[in-house]
């Protein structure tokens, strides 16, 4: 039915500002180049952080002495936030999306694995933007994705998607500090590549997201072994998906 099924991860850094409140803008513009690929059919499944953070926007510093205990608060509020932002902004392209928030073991062989196949596969066929966050509000920390970026490739892989984009608030791997002069942009990256002296160890605060550049690339290497070209790019930019698929030079690519 589709010409092309696409991943798209938009990481916490990607959506919001300084000030970790989510910009509007941004979700509007990564919509935008959704329905776009919609008509070209081009299918996306979106994987989107931002419930943690949305949901301390909206409850402010929590009592909640315990770290997943307060993640799973923030999570429970804002992920209802985020659908709703979602649901209108697609409203406004005449599209419809859904919900889907797995866990580590619908990826495992077996019934729940099956099963999301099934709700994506079905989501799919009537034309619906499935949105997919990892469920904080009860998954367990055995039984945790790493970060939205495992989640991604695991349902890249899951569904045999022909691209997997990760957007994140840089242009892509660089040879040294994404800052520094001497850095350059590593364009093509193979899955076998060790790429350890090249990653910058990542301090983030609590709802900033979970995963940096080694996580992105870890991952990304994984579907990339499996014959989904992925890409790590700069989601703040207007056009970066929309170029992408128009093959155009853009970020890192890793691939076979």
């Amino acid at each position: 039915m589709y010409k092309e099924r696409v991943v798209i991860k938009v990481g916490t850094n990607v959506m919001t500002n300084k000030d970790n409140r989510i910009v509007r803008p941004v979700l509007r513009n990564l919509v935008r180049q959704i329905a776009e690929l919609y008509d070209r059919d081009v299918m996306v499944i979106l994987v989107s952080s931002g419930s943690v953070i949305a949901g301390k926007e909206v409850l402010g510093k929590a009592k909640i002495k315990n770290k997943a205990q307060r993640r799973q608060v923030y999570s429970s509020i804002g992920q209802p936030r985020m659908m709703r932002l979602y649901y209108n902004i697609f409203y406004d392209y005449g599209m419809k999306c859904a919900q889907v928030l797995p866990t580590k073991r619908d990826f495992s062989p077996g019934v729940h694995r099956e099963n999301m196949i099934n709700c994506v596969e079905g989501l799919m066929q009537e034309g619906v933007i499935p949105i997919a966050n990892e469920d904080d509000a009860v998954s367990v920390r055995n039984s945790m994705f790493s970060d939205n970026d495992e989640l991604a490739s695991l349902i890249a892989q899951l569904i045999q998607a022909d691209k997997l984009i990760i957007l994140t608030d840089i242009d892509g791997l660089y040879s040294g500090h994404p800052e520094s002069k001497d850095s350059n942009l590593i364009s093509n990256v193979d899955p076998e590549d060790d790429l350890g002296r090249f990653i910058k160890s990542s301090n983030k605060a609590e709802g900033e997201g979970r995963g940096g550049m080694g996580s992105k690339l870890d991952y990304a290497q994984a579907a990339a072994a499996k014959n989904i070209p992925t890409y790590i790019a700069n989601g703040t930019n207007p056009n970066t998906i929309i170029d992408i698929i128009d093959g155009k030079d853009v970020g890192t690519k890793v691939s076979l």
